[in-house]
């Protein structure tokens, strides 16, 4: 059975959205224009010199994220809405999104296919399993969904990327997850991250 892994990219005082966010600007309040791109900079501007970063994140066998993290669309499925990546998502793979409104499961070019769980984050953690066999399942994101994971103990590593501005209020990582034991198993700064690999011990 493969790990269950975690990437997520994070301000210096552990941010990974502001407030505010909507589809016009989904990461809200980023110290931007609300689309991720001052956080994420690092994997757009600068993509080469995070090529093994970037290539780890798209590598697990299956994949988990929040509904938030998949799209604005809040309540029943009122409108069609396929997550914010087009036609041909870079996950390649299963994903499991975690929803409390059923939804059939929706196939996208490239091999990615969403499946909505409305039975919570062990269910989907379990579906992701079975789908991945020997590979790694991948925790997407948000924060807010890591954070149950987290709580949970299910992580196995945590894969931090930490870019050097602070973002103040929005949504964090650790906010209400109990004391946690971490293991550093790599760490390697480029000139827009830092990034910092830890095991999960408890």
């Amino acid at each position: 059975m493969g790990r269950v892994i975690c990437d997520l990219t994070i301000s210096v005082d552990g941010y990974s959205a502001g407030l505010g966010q909507t589809e016009e600007r989904p990461f809200g309040d980023d110290g931007g224009d609300g689309s991720g791109g001052r956080l994420h900079a690092w994997m757009f501007d600068t993509p080469e010199e995070n090529r093994t970063e970037v290539d780890r994140m798209s590598a697990a066998g299956a994949f988990v994220m929040g509904r938030n993290m998949f799209g604005p669309v809040r309540g029943a499925w009122d409108r069609r809405w396929n997550g914010w990546w087009g036609e041909d998502p870079p996950f390649h793979a299963p994903v499991f999104v975690l929803t409390h409104h059923a939804r059939e499961p929706q196939p996208m070019d490239g091999g990615t296919t969403y499946h909505f769980v409305t039975d919570g984050i062990a269910s989907a953690l379990a579906q992701a399993r079975a789908a991945a066999g020997d590979g790694d399942v991948a925790v997407q994101g948000g924060a807010t969904t890591v954070n149950q994971y987290l709580a949970a103990g299910l992580i196995d590593e945590l894969r931090l990327h930490i870019v050097p501005f602070t973002l103040d209020a929005g949504t964090r990582l650790f906010e209400g997850v109990p004391p946690l034991e971490l293991e550093q198993v790599t760490s390697r700064s480029a000139s827009l991250v830092t990034h910092v690999t830890y095991r999960v011990l408890s």
